[in-house]
């Protein structure tokens, strides 16, 4: 097991860790012989400037005041979730993972991070629009996986994940700069009126639109 020291890395003012707690398991050799703590570490601070980026947060004063940002290695279910400012990463589904992993890990931690980021209006927004946005992130960065939707595919809006992160893509082309500043609105609160501050539309016409344009 590395050391906590070795695991660490402070970029500007956030400090990141990575901490492995998969002893002997397959998901932990799997992860130290194919991506490592130190490309785990340069990915999380990757991910913060690129959110920051997209968000076009400069001023460390728009951003959350987080100051350390902890990737947890470990055995448990599903694939990664975050909470706060712990990212949670399932090492089983890294050991069962059949397709290109370093690529497949960095998209996760693309979304994951951005959930440590983005504003939720303080509980106020709605989940599919959070997930939507971490996707719309990781779409941005390059990272999808293959079996994403396709551009006007979905049933609703704010189904989330892939199929919001299509939309936001669609909403961020008719106004660039678009999810940075529903981001912003979002630091306090949430309200579909947003939408309509910023494109002139309700959400359920974007939608309609966006819908009409890929004829889906």
């Amino acid at each position: 097991m590395l050391s906590l020291a070795a695991m660490q890395r402070t970029h500007a003012v956030v400090e990141y860790a990575v901490i492995d707690n998969t002893g002997n398991s397959g998901g932990g050799v799997r992860f130290r012989n194919e991506i490592g703590v130190d490309d785990s570490l340069q990915t999380l601070s990757c991910a913060s400037d690129f959110i920051w980026r997209i968000f076009q947060q400069n001023n460390p004063a728009d951003r959350k005041g987080v100051k350390n940002v902890t990737l947890y290695i470990e055995i448990a279910d599903g694939i990664a979730f975050t909470e706060d400012n712990e990212i949670h990463f399932n090492a089983n589904y890294i050991v069962n993972y059949s397709g290109d992993l370093k690529r497949e890990f960095t998209g996760v931690l693309y979304h994951e991070t951005t959930h440590v980021w983005q504003w939720d209006g303080n509980g106020q927004v709605p989940g599919g629009l959070i997930e939507g946005i971490a996707d719309f992130v990781r779409l941005k960065a390059n990272y999808i996986p293959s079996h994403w939707v396709k551009p006007g595919q979905g049933k609703k809006w704010d189904q989330g994940y892939d199929v919001t992160a299509r939309f936001l893509d669609y909403c961020n082309s008719l106004r660039s700069g678009f999810v940075a500043e529903l981001n912003k609105k979002m630091r306090t609160g949430y309200s579909d009126q947003y939408f309509v501050d910023l494109l002139g539309k309700s959400v359920d016409q974007l939608w309609s639109d966006y819908k009409a344009k890929y004829w889906n």
